[in-house]
């Protein structure tokens, strides 16, 4: 695999932007090397469906502005879908636990959320903000239209909050009791018995 590959296959799993910085340590090439991988990346997906959107210091995957119509239509129709079970829990987690990280929803679902996210992202249910702890990763939290459709003026109103909210953390620390102890630095609030 050359490196364009790689950085492609990088940004199709995160399905976020990636800084530049972050792309050199996972790959374990400088920085100019990046950016000329990505160059080379931006030339392979001309003229194709995706293609790729960078700022100075971030970079991500993203549909060509051809095809806008088409993503239109398509995003439509999943917005007059009804969510479906893997959403709902998804949404839950945000209420319950939010704001939380992306590896912390699929660590509790156990498996990968990104589309699930993607689709509550697109119909205004949650929202992505800058993680203050770490630069490179985002948290995701509810919307105010949320609360609004909720009929609740803050997440604290919802039914069993507090014991939900301890239920999954009861969860976690299950989890790393059970075997999964390098996740004690991953997870925030999972603090040792």
């Amino acid at each position: 695999m050359n490196l364009s590959q790689q950085i492609e296959a990088i940004l199709f799993f995160k399905a976020e932007p990636v800084s530049i910085k972050k792309l050199s340590e996972l790959l374990e090439v400088d920085q100019p090397s990046i950016m000329t991988g990505l160059e080379n990346l931006s030339i392979m997906l001309k003229d194709r469906g995706i293609t790729l959107l960078q700022t100075s210091d971030e970079v991500t995957l993203g549909t060509h502005g051809d095809l806008s119509r088409l993503i239109e239509k398509i995003s439509k129709e999943e917005l007059n879908r009804d969510l479906g079970k893997s959403a709902l829990e998804t949404l839950s987690i945000v209420l319950y636990q939010g704001p939380i990280t992306r590896s912390d929803i699929d660590y509790i679902r156990g498996v990968n959320s990104q589309f699930i996210i993607r689709n509550l992202l697109i119909r205004g249910l949650i929202e992505r903000i800058e993680n203050p702890k770490d630069y490179r990763s985002f948290l995701y939290r509810i919307t105010l239209d949320l609360l609004s459709n909720l009929g609740i003026s803050k997440v604290e109103d919802l039914p069993e909050y507090e014991n939900v909210r301890q239920d999954i953390e009861s969860f976690k620390l299950d989890r790393v009791s059970q075997g999964d102890q390098n996740l004690r630095e991953e997870i925030p609030n999972v603090t040792e018995s």
